[in-house]
């Protein structure tokens, strides 16, 4: 009989200053799917952490002195490299993440993407005259102000988008020249390695960034040492509101979920909304930050929209996130299924009642709907992070603005309607960082303005706008007297 051949488990360094090292402690990487042993990763410790931001402090002497078609030279190779990798980074996210193959290469050419649009804005990055004569002993003098770097930034980025949530912390701090330190998600730290290698093929200056997986305890480093002048944190919100609270003098730049809602008027195309809901409710089986959570829908319209959803809900096909099929992979842990189906369970007991799902199988479970649930449910009152949603009906839209607010949360909501009248009042009152009108909150493109209020974070991601964090202005007076 023959020998049965067995693929050995890639053991992978971590990147800093240039150069990939073994020296620290070795941890396993399982797939969510099934908990096999994908790949063994070195995690730094404390010192390693010292080193790699020694690294970064070096190397601001280099890259904040780098002219803008430099930058954009190294961020169109990056995504070209990123490009040209797409089946490797897609594989990688699937086993990693879990999330199906499908939405693994959607998530890889968003990347592209994003550092596409980096390149673009590296090199328009504005600054401006200003007339400074304005009283009689200020005559003869003007001012120009330009943004300069900041210094070098830390990036800890989650599980849940291993590729371009990080690109959201790399991109622009390549375009404005800062160095970075990089903590990918313990869970996911292979697609923020592979993305070191491309960033290390594409030119980018020693140290300029080093991506180094560590622990939390570690970790603590990034956020207290004075030498890091900005952090750019997306994760769960007592994490990061703990991380501004250590961070010091230094920018804090916080993405921190929420419980998303949605509005579904009368008026609306109720099927379109449907689909959409289905699609942005249990994409990647519900772990997004906007993952429609919430939906408000008027009562004249209330039981047409909750048919059409349950079925839609009902032909989504869970499974391998390797098989092309799969519309739902695994949470991440299974921890995570097990707290989830947790609280459906209480909102149950609670006088909800369940129209699909509900159950769970090790880390898989199914997609889930409730109606009759109770604002102070966890499933409502939470994020849920899994693939939940609940349907409630609504009398006036007053009643939905209000209801959509009822909420520590404030990341992003959708309104289906063709009134823009009521478009506007919700633009007005909803407490979000943006308004999605005719769509799901789900939707994002990477340049737009991207963040939340109340406990979703603090400052907005998207490339403009994190690379304004990430630099600073600087006024030049002229005195011409």
């Amino acid at each position: 009989m023959a020998e049965m051949t067995i693929t050995p488990v890639a053991t992978h360094g971590y990147f800093v200053d240039g150069r990939w090292s073994e020296d620290g402690d070795i941890v396993e990487v399982r797939a969510p799917y099934d908990g096999s042993v994908i790949a063994r990763v070195v995690q730094g410790r404390r010192e390693h952490a010292e080193a790699a931001i020694a690294a970064a402090v070096k190397a601001f002497g280099t890259t904040r002195r780098l002219p803008a078609f430099e930058r954009q030279r190294v961020l169109r190779r990056i995504a070209e490299a990123i490009a040209e990798r797409r089946d490797e980074f897609s594989r990688t996210m699937a086993q990693e993440a879990g999330k199906p193959i499908k939405a693994a290469r959607t998530e890889v050419d968003r990347a592209v993407f994003t550092f596409n649009v980096a390149a673009e804005e590296s090199t328009r990055i504005y600054g401006e005259y200003l007339p400074l004569d304005w009283q009689e002993f200020t005559a003869g003098r003007w001012g120009i102000v330009r943004r300069f770097p900041l210094g070098p930034v830390a990036g800890i980025t989650p599980f849940n988008f291993p590729l371009n949530l990080v690109a959201h912390k790399v991109a622009p701090a390549v375009a404005a020249g800062c160095p970075m330190v990089l903590k990918p998600a313990p869970q996911t730290p292979l697609c923020s390695l592979l993305l070191a290698e491309c960033v290390q093929q594409a030119g980018w200056p020693d140290g300029g960034l080093n991506v180094l997986p560590l622990s939390n305890e570690d970790a603590g480093l990034l956020v207290t040492d004075e030498r890091i002048k900005l952090i750019s944190f997306t994760g769960s919100a007592p994490v990061g509101w703990d991380i501004k609270r250590r961070a010091g003098k230094k920018k804090v730049v916080l993405e921190l979920g929420g419980n998303a809602g949605v509005i579904v008027h009368s008026d609306a195309d109720v099927a379109y909304a449907a689909e959409r809901c289905v699609a942005g409710g249990f994409g990647y089986a519900g772990q997004t930050c906007i993952s429609v959570q919430r939906i408000f829908v008027e009562q004249s319209v209330y039981g047409k929209f909750t048919d059409l959803l349950v079925e839609g809900v009902k032909k989504l096909r869970a499974g391998d996130p390797l098989e092309e099929s799969t519309d739902i992979g695994p949470l991440i842990r299974e921890s995570d299924a097990i707290r989830a189906t947790a609280w459906v369970d209480e909102a149950v007991r609670g006088g909800a009642r369940l129209l699909c799902g509900g159950r769970r199988q090790g880390p898989m479970m199914e997609p889930t709907v409730l109606t009759g649930t109770k604002p102070e449910m966890k499933v409502n009152c939470l994020e849920v992070f899994a693939p939940v949603v609940s349907i409630e009906p609504y009398k006036s839209f007053d009643e939905a603005l209000r209801r959509i607010n009822n909420s520590n949360y404030g990341l992003q909501a959708g309104l289906f309607t063709r009134d823009a009248k009521l478009l506007f009042q919700a633009y007005e009152e909803l407490e979000v960082g943006a308004l999605v009108a005719g769509d799901i909150p789900s939707f994002r493109i990477d340049h737009m303005p991207y963040g939340g209020v109340k406990d979703s974070g603090l400052g907005r991601e998207g490339l403009r706008y994190a690379i304004e964090d990430m630099t600073e202005p600087k006024l030049l007076v002229m005195n011409l007297r």
